[in-house]
């Protein structure tokens, strides 16, 4: 059974960082690129990044870029998501996105709170 579990949410102080874990289970996670979204209380799931197949060349969104930084290990099947500098309006479950040919895999999410 194919699946995307993320981990590593919690509650952090204004500036603080945390580190976002995606593992992957039941297909090739090395055949599709990944993304990070997240979706706050009211608003539409928002792209966070992307992190493509082969080449080191990832995206942002304007929001997270020059705080955010993905990457990922095909060794490990699994995708991170560091965050620094966090800003109460980073508040939202973020969500791992695998899409491989037509199969689009999501996990459930994990929780982020940027609060003081």
């Amino acid at each position: 059974q194919a699946q995307l579990v993320e981990s590593g949410g919690g509650l952090v102080q204004p500036g603080g960082s945390l580190r976002l874990s995606c593992v992957a289970s039941g297909f090739d996670f090395s055949a599709g690129a990944v993304r990070w979204y997240r979706e706050a209380p009211g608003k539409e799931r928002e792209f966070v990044a992307r992190f493509p197949i082969t080449t080191d060349d990832p995206t942002y969104a304007d929001s997270v870029k020059g705080r955010f930084v993905i990457s990922r290990d095909n060794a490990k099947n699994t995708a991170y998501l560091q965050m620094d500098s966090l800003k109460a309006e980073d508040t939202a479950n973020y969500l791992c996105n695998v899409l491989v040919w037509t199969n689009n895999y999501w996990g459930q999410g994990t929780q982020v709170t940027v609060s003081s």
